[in-house]
Formats: C-alpha cells, sequence, structure tokens
C-alpha cells in the first residue's frame, strides 16, 4: 500500500475528530521545539567554549600615537642634546 493511500484513509478519520475550535501543536510540536532548544543550548555552549579560547591583543594604532602631542616627558626624551 503506498503512502498517498494511507492518507486518503486516515484523513476522513482526522476531519471526524478535529474540533476546530480547539487546535494544539500537539507532541510533535513540542518535539520539535524541545529538539531546537537543545540545539541553540549546545551552540551556545559551543560558542562559549571557543570565545574562552581566543587569546586576542589588539596593536596599539600608528595614526593614534603620532597624533599625540608629546608631553614633558616625551620633550626630553625626543631631544637628547638637552
Amino acid at each position: 500500500m503506498y503512502a498517498t493511500q494511507a492518507l486518503t484513509h486516515l484523513v476522513p478519520l482526522a476531519t471526524e475528530e478535529l474540533d476546530k475550535n480547539k487546535v494544539t501543536p500537539g507532541v510533535l510540536g513540542f518535539l520539535v521545539f524541545a529538539a531546537l532548544a537543545v540545539g541553540v543550548w549546545a551552540l551556545m555552549k559551543s560558542m562559549n567554549r571557543h570565545m574562552g579560547r581566543v587569546n586576542f591583543e589588539e596593536a596599539p594604532d600608528p595614526d593614534a600615537a603620532a597624533a599625540e602631542p608629546a608631553g614633558p616627558a616625551g620633550d626630553k626624551a625626543a631631544s637628547p642634546g638637552k
């Protein structure tokens, strides 16, 4: 028996028992939602683990260092003749 034939036999049974005012997602909806929730939890746990392993030191910006005015300590270091 083909699946389409089996479904055509089950559809009339489902329409008799279906209450149009009370439709719920049922067990399948709960299982899909639970699988999505477990998947998101696993992805977030993996992301936190990977972010903890990141060792990143930002290099100083050469434009910012050149734009800063030299203070009194910088003047003494810049002119070795004094």
